[in-house]
């Protein structure tokens, strides 16, 4: 049966974005090769919300030929990290290539996977041309969506959050805004797809680089014996000029901190045909503009200055677990105890609140290093029934007071809901606050 919308990839990105659209009414099935994608719910969402969307019609597909059927077909295919620092879009080719090979013309095309400027151009857009025969702009339209999901917000859902589009041409962008408008209050044009694109890098440079600030200043007020959660609390009551942000382990999440003039993002030359990129720059207006996607190609002017305070951020950001665990030592060897042979319970190892998602949160790193100085580390999560660290299973504490009252020190990486912290305080021997939660003076605080 035909379908008004196919989203392709149903990870932390597709799911939430087929929720909304089978809500809205529209017939939705979901593509994806990796089955685990709905049997492990991403993104706050919970069996019993795919129970609800397949209730109401929606379908998941494995047979490509189903794309082809569809009157909108969305991108969300993962692109993470890769081991030197850049973007890996090989899942983003390979759902290019199931799409283009089944899209028809008429068929509106959007991306909504986190890339670096000029990727729906000089790497999107060539793959499904070349796989189609047709012609972005004129036979399909093609537009970039950055994805603004909120994982496990109560206050912030698709409907009440705004929509930023930029489409390969004006016909392109109206005809993505018309979709959007189906799901969201507001939709919000920008000049084209680059822009649209730089949105997303805006949008996660300027949370890393605040946090890397707040980060740094929780080091500095420490030593300076200053409360800093007292300091936010008080600046925060600023009506203008200042936004709060609160320090912790590290940063974690799906976002990551893009500096897009820096090459390795998303790749050098050597791995596009590893890619299926069509090595040529037809239609682009820039001679060579395909040889390193995804970076904004320059026309007749120098390359751009790298965002120096995008690096510096990441690199503040980094140090934290690192941070963690020398506050951790100094707290044990205070009480006249050494890290090597400690029991140390980790509270909270999601890098959200409340969500069972374990995507680059710092507690892996925190517990990595504790383990390195010979610690005997243990972990409690509501969330998170099993946990390898090197491939090694951590073990869990099922009664929290209990492992609390066992250990040597406790660290809360992660505030839950379901935490008591003023029983917890009661409780732990020893208990270090790495997120400011717990009342004032009932734990030491990061």
């Amino acid at each position: 049966m035909p379908a008004d919308l196919a989203v392709i990839g149903l990870g932390h990105l597709g799911l939430p974005l087929a929720q909304a659209a089978v809500a809205a009414g529209i017939e939705t099935i979901g593509y994806d090769t990796d089955p685990r994608q709905l049997a492990e719910p991403a993104a706050g969402r919970t069996p019993a919300d795919v129970r609800r969307m397949l209730s109401s019609g929606f379908r998941t597909v494995t047979d490509a030929a189903e794309l082809g059927r569809v009157r909108t077909a969305a991108i969300c295919a993962p692109t993470p990290l890769r081991g030197d620092g850049a973007l890996d879009l090989s899942a983003l080719a390979e759902a290019a290539r199931a799409l283009a090979s089944r899209l028809r013309p008429h068929t509106t095309v959007l991306l909504e996977s986190a890339v670096q400027p000029g990727t729906t151009e000089n790497f999107l857009r060539p793959i499904l041309e070349q796989g189609s025969g047709l012609r972005a702009g004129r036979d399909f339209h093609l537009a970039y969506s950055p994805s603004r999901v909120d994982p496990g917000s109560r206050t912030h859902g698709y409907a009440n959050t705004p929509k930023v589009i930029g489409g390969l041409t004006p016909a392109c962008t109206e005809s993505a805004a018309a979709f959007y408008g189906r799901l969201t209050d507001k939709v919000v044009r920008a000049r084209g797809p680059r822009e649209a694109e730089t949105v997303k890098v805006l949008e996660t440079n300027f949370r890393h680089v605040n946090i890397a600030l707040v980060n740094e200043m929780a080091v500095l007020c420490h030593d300076l014996g200053v409360d800093l959660w007292d300091v936010i609390r008080c600046a925060e009551t600023k009506p203008f000029g200042f936004q709060a942000f609160r320090p912790g382990p590290g940063v974690g999440g799906h976002g990551v901190p893009l500096d897009p003039s820096d090459p390795r993002n998303p790749g050098d030359p050597g791995n596009l045909s590893d890619l299926g990129h069509p090595r040529d720059s037809r239609d682009s207006g820039v001679p060579g503009a395909l040889d390193v996607p995804g970076v904004v190609p320059h026309t007749g002017r120098a390359p751009g200055h790298p965002l120096r305070m995008v690096g510096l951020a990441q690199e503040i950001n980094s140090r934290m677990p690192r941070y963690v665990i020398q506050r951790c030592a100094t707290l044990l060897n205070e009480h006249g105890k050494s890290v090597r042979g400690a029991r140390v319970l980790l509270l909270g190892i999601t890098y959200k609140p409340d969500l069972p998602d374990l995507e680059r949160s710092p507690a892996t790193e925190v517990a990595r290093r504790l383990m390195d100085l010979g610690a005997a580390v243990s972990y409690h999560d509501p969330y998170v029934p099993d946990w390898r660290v090197r491939d090694v299973p951590v073990p869990r504490a099922d009664s929290l007071y209990e492992a609390a009252a066992n250990a040597d020190l406790t660290v809360l990486l992660q505030h839950h809901r379901t935490y008591d912290l003023q029983g917890l305080a009661v409780k732990a021997q020893l208990l270090l606050d790495t997120r400011g939660a717990t009342p004032a003076g009932a734990a030491h605080r990061l």
